[in-house]
């Protein structure tokens, strides 16, 4: 199972299933079942893509970093018996801007994983969650 998670604007991240389906999650204006959806499962990874889509984004510009977009690919594996709980979830940052710091987006990465995200840190305590990212020069292709 895999969700894609990019940036917007602001606070604004649109998620991608794979099971073909979209939403949009923003954060609160102070911080800038039909089968209607996606899958439950679906959407804990994406909530987590969103949740570490926001603190690193945010952190990367309170440290004046030039930020063009983000993305984040969440793979989940599951147990194969039921309850299918996932048991390694890795996140995958793809950080696009001009000059952007090694350091400071490993450190967003990393504080984010091990102290604001809440998302990562619940599933944490389920599942071996690991944490890589890459900068990419310039904007994102459209």
């Amino acid at each position: 199972m895999q969700v894609r998670v990019k940036w917007l604007e602001q606070v604004a991240f649109v998620g991608e299933t794979g099971s073909g389906h979209a939403i949009v999650m923003d954060g609160p204006p102070d911080a800038g079942g039909r089968n209607l959806g996606v899958r439950p499962m679906e959407m804990l990874l994406l909530g987590l893509g969103g949740c570490t889509s926001f603190d690193v984004v945010a952190m990367l510009k309170k440290g004046r970093q030039e930020v063009l977009d983000c993305e984040v690919t969440v793979d989940g594996t599951r147990a194969e018996t039921v309850p299918k709980v996932f048991t390694d979830i890795h996140v995958h940052f793809r950080v696009y801007g001009n000059g952007l710091s090694e350091k400071q987006v490993g450190r967003a990465v990393e504080l984010s994983a091990e102290k604001y995200c809440s998302a990562s840190l619940m599933l944490g305590a389920a599942a071996r969650v690991t944490h890589d990212f890459e900068i990419v020069e310039g904007p994102a292709p459209r």
